[in-house]
């Protein structure tokens, strides 16, 4: 099975128990507004240009015989300032278990195991499941909006040893006018995961005014429960990537 994905983060310490590699998948159902991985939203391979080191130079519209750099109109390996890059890239789940695999011998005893992010990675359900196959024996986690059918979340949570899950709005309305999505689904999802006893943390990201207010953390909090719930802090530089992708950033 073939999948796309935008990034392989080494040495992740925030993304499951232990030191980790984080495995990027592209495509998400959701948009919430302070995403900060703009990258990950759309399911194809996007092209980055950094405007601010470009020295109009007009190397990279020169024709090249690279197939990657076909669809763009553009070569991207020929910048002198690397301005330059694919965001996104098509491998096999085999292929890229292997390549995974030599990464984390390096670390031996002291690796985690890998991590599952992105985008969402349950937006490329098939192309996930192959490669959790392929990963078999390791320590398996997932970071997920919970936002998939039931029976795609059930597949893919069964399967995996530690779930860290967003919940980030309570309230389904405001839930649809920040991310693009009623939560119903998730929140039904979430009921699962807790039913299961799968180790998980739930997460809700601080974003001012919308996500950090008393009554959307009152409303969490008393959902969660029991489970461990942590709150992350809104990331100032969330807008940082989408200039560079020819996208606004709204909030």
């Amino acid at each position: 099975m073939t999948g796309t994905v935008f990034d392989i983060k080494e040495m992740a310490v925030h993304d499951g128990p232990g030191i980790r590699t984080t495995v990027f998948l592209k495509g998400c159902p959701l948009r919430c507004l302070w995403c900060h991985n703009p990258e990950g939203l759309s399911a194809a391979p996007q092209l980055m240009f950094k405007e601010n080191k470009c020295r109009r130079c007009g190397l990279c519209f020169k024709p090249c015989a690279h197939e990657e750099c076909k669809p763009f109109g553009r070569c991207v390996h020929i910048c002198p300032e690397n301005c330059l890059e694919i965001a996104g890239r098509r491998v096999e789940a085999k292929a890229l278990a292997a390549e995974l695999k030599k990464s984390a011998a390096v670390l031996g005893d002291t690796f985690g195991g890998f991590t599952f992010s992105g985008g969402e990675p349950l937006f490329q359900p098939d192309f996930l499941l192959d490669l959790i196959n392929e990963l078999s024996g390791y320590n398996l986690c997932i970071e997920t909006s919970g936002y998939a059918k039931s029976e795609i979340f059930g597949s893919v949570i069964d399967k995996l040893d530690f779930v860290i899950m967003d919940i980030k709005l309570y309230n389904g309305a405001l839930h649809k006018k920040y991310t693009g999505v009623d939560n119903a689904l998730i929140l039904e999802n979430f009921s699962y995961l807790k039913a299961s006893g799968k180790p998980h943390i739930i997460r809700t990201p601080l974003i001012p005014g919308i996500t950090d207010t008393p009554e959307n953390l009152a409303a969490i909090e008393k959902a969660v429960g029991e489970s461990v719930w942590e709150k992350l802090p809104y990331n100032a530089l969330a807008g940082a990537k989408y200039k560079m992708l020819g996208m606004e950033y709204k909030l």
